[in-house]
């Protein structure tokens, strides 16, 4: 959105009043139970907190919930699915076996139809399969279990929203997925089946079609992912329009920096109540620098307005911000929905459900102990809420592209992390959604994974400020 004299004298002025203002102020405390009958958003308690964002949840006539998610949500799978471009641990940093010009090249789709070979040797371990879902994508499934979920919109091209039981009509994969498969010159789609033998055995997929091979030599056909280079599928810019009708628009595990799906939080109602749950604060309508006490980043005209500069305010804003990882806070919402032992039962059986299809025995239980994952992630959510403390992130096991921005991937969550994790969130309240001491780290940057720039465009060069790093948030990873 361009910047106008007139926004920038707004944006500094909103920003020295903030600045200038008490401690005591009402834009520089977490919103109380006092202020609650003031918010017109929150009109059934809790004000702008993941309290508030539950009770509006509850409330009748809550019937579109709106998903926007984000690498962040995937890092915590089973087993964990990094982002692009983590230092050492990301895609991008993975594939000097590979020989190319540049990292971002295998998802080229000109170096693609010259040299086809290295994008399926790495599809054999990104393809659907070898990855259950997070917490997270479970809770997607509750929502609509509920009658409470409108439609999801992905910035992940895993397919987990799927096997999570989400159905196909619920879910907008804005940087497509790997649940297709057409050939690039004739578009000629082939059976999900073929292009899965074809990647598991490492081989190069050439159309077959007879009106293709007519034309000379067969078309490559690769999954309907978008490559760098090609336009969005047609479905999400149709799509959008959902938003038009949302209730609530939660915005999960991404940095909000690929364009045009960053957008997309400015596309709700200006009545609709908006949460982001993710490590660190983004998308906001201006940046502040806490440690240089000035200006930082870029300056918008639309954005989340956590601290409520617009309104009057942080007790009187639609947004509500999270700080921590995507598991926890949708096990906190689920928590305060009366979902908790609902969604650790959906997930615990269809991981069951999953291992039986399969007939084998799971990549998880290779890796780690079996058993339901956030046993060891609840201990930490009850160190971050009393003390502070941050969880160190491990070397994940297999790197691979998620379309959005997720920061690292904590490969110590265990798969029987899920019994701990609930018991740590029982010591944990709501209340601001531990944004306040999310806001006291360091917010070196909007960090995290560069899932979501396959075949997108981004504002910034920034990454995920996923949800699935550690208590603090990482400083950017590009």
């Amino acid at each position: 959105m361009p910047i106008t004299a007139r926004s920038i004298i707004h944006n500094l002025t909103r920003l020295f009043q903030m600045s200038s203002s008490p401690p005591s102020s009402s834009s520089s405390r977490p919103p109380s139970a006092t202020d609650n009958h003031n918010n017109p958003f929150f009109r059934h308690g809790g004000g702008p907190t993941l309290d508030g964002v539950a009770n509006l949840i509850k409330h009748p006539a809550t019937r579109k919930v709106m998903v926007l998610a984000g690498a962040g949500i995937s890092t915590s799978a089973t087993p964990p699915i990094p982002d692009f471009r983590t230092p050492a641990t990301g895609l991008y940093d993975n594939l000097a076996k590979y020989s190319l010009p540049y990292p971002e090249a295998i998802f080229d789709i000109e170096y693609f139809q010259q040299k086809p070979q290295p994008f399926f040797t790495l599809a054999k371990e990104l393809y659907p399969g070898n990855f259950k879902p997070s917490l997270t994508h479970y809770f997607f499934s509750l929502l609509h279990t509920h009658g409470k979920l409108g439609t999801v919109f992905t910035q992940n091209v895993d397919t987990l929203e799927r096997i999570a039981g989400l159905p196909a009509d619920r879910i907008v994969e804005a940087h497509g997925s790997f649940a297709s498969a057409a050939c690039i010159k004739c578009r000629t789609q082939v059976e999900p089946d073929w292009m899965r033998a074809k990647v598991m055995a490492g081989q190069i997929a050439r159309c077959e079609a007879k009106a293709c091979r007519k034309r000379g030599s067969p078309g490559l056909v690769k999954p309907d992912i978008v490559f760098f280079g090609e336009g969005l599928p047609d479905r999400f810019f149709k799509r959008i329009r959902d938003l038009r009708s949302a209730d609530l628009l939660i915005v999960v595990g991404t940095s909000l920096q690929v364009q045009p799906f960053a957008s997309l939080i400015d596309a709700v109602p200006s009545h609709c109540p908006r949460v982001l749950i993710n490590l660190e604060r983004v998308g906001e309508l201006a940046g502040y620098d806490t440690h240089g006490g000035g200006m930082g980043g870029r300056m918008n005209e639309s954005g989340f307005d956590f601290d409520g500069l617009t309104v009057g305010g942080r007790h009187r804003t639609r947004d509500v911000f999270w700080g921590g990882k995507a598991d926890e806070g949708v096990l906190l919402l689920a928590r305060a929905l009366g979902w908790e032992d609902e969604l650790l039962k959906l997930k615990k059986t269809s991981f069951a459900k999953l291992d039986e299809e399969s007939g084998v025995t799971s990549i998880a239980d290779t890796r780690q102990p079996p058993g339901d994952k956030a046993e060891e992630v609840s201990s930490k959510v009850a160190s971050c809420a009393t003390d502070g403390a941050e969880a160190e992130a491990a070397t994940p096991a297999m790197p691979r592209p998620n379309e959005d921005e997720a920061t690292r991937v904590d490969d110590e969550v265990k798969p029987d992390e899920t019994d701990q994790l609930s018991s740590a969130l029982s010591k944990t309240t709501l209340g601001d959604g531990g944004s306040t001491a999310s806001e006291d780290k360091d917010r070196a940057g909007a960090g995290g994974g560069g899932g979501e720039g396959v075949g997108t465009s981004t504002s910034e060069t920034g990454e995920d400020a996923s949800s699935t790093g550690t208590c603090k948030p990482s400083s950017s990873l590009l």
